[in-house]
């Protein structure tokens, strides 16, 4: 699985903790783990939540990433805007129960930590934590086990719901404001990693337009 983590920027200081909590997790599992930033308070190129939210549906709609770790202060706003976009079923996790049952009942593919809001001592060990429990075995397999069957029905019917609330992502991209767009696809990291990972033409070309190959 590719697993890409994404900053905003009043939390990019945090950057490599979180980096290294989750690769020392889930690389010994087989994952990869992609750090898109932001790489600290002085990274240049600086996201808001909101452009996380972007840079997560471009990723996971184009396969460049099968799933996306981020947040935001209170991890809030980093879930809304990730949930903003199709194909993107988002989580608030804040400790490892949380992480466990989003997994195993709602099976998504992205989740929104808080990274401000009780981060303090053992925050790196909670985040272990966290990533143990989300990536341990298989997900979507129901919790409690006997609730399995109607869960993976509720699952089934909020991805169609989806398909009719939510445009396609090459829409979407054209219609923002490109400043917007271009700023969250702007990373020291973007091209090199998406242009190797990216598994859908037509999000790529719409992306080569905004940024450039």
């Amino acid at each position: 699985m590719k697993i890409a983590l994404i900053n905003e920027n009043s939390q990019a200081a945090k950057n490599a903790v979180i980096y290294e909590s989750l690769t020392k997790v889930v690389e010994p599992m087989g994952h990869e783990v992609y750090n898109y930033g932001m790489f600290g308070a002085e990274d240049p190129n600086s996201l808001t939540y909101v452009q996380n939210g972007i840079l997560a549906a471009v990723l996971l709609n184009s396969k460049a990433a099968d799933y996306v770790i981020t947040g935001c202060g209170t991890g809030e706003g980093a879930m809304l805007a990730c949930n903003s976009f199709p194909n993107v079923v988002c989580g608030h996790v804040v400790d490892p129960s949380d992480a466990f049952m989003f997994s195993q009942i709602n099976d998504g593919n992205a989740i929104a930590l808080p990274f401000a809001k009780g981060f303090g001592w053992g925050a790196e060990l909670n985040l272990q934590y966290i990533f143990e429990k989300l990536f341990d075995g298989e997900s979507g397999q129901g919790y409690p086990k006997e609730r399995a069957i109607p869960m993976e029905r509720n699952r089934k019917i909020l991805n169609e719901v989806k398909k009719i609330t939510h445009v396609d992502l090459v829409t979407i991209l054209k219609n923002l404001d490109q400043e917007l767009v271009k700023g969250a696809l702007s990373g020291a990291k973007f091209k090199e990693y998406f242009y190797a990972n990216c598994q859908c033409d037509k999000i790529r070309a719409a992306v080569a337009e905004i940024v450039g190959e």
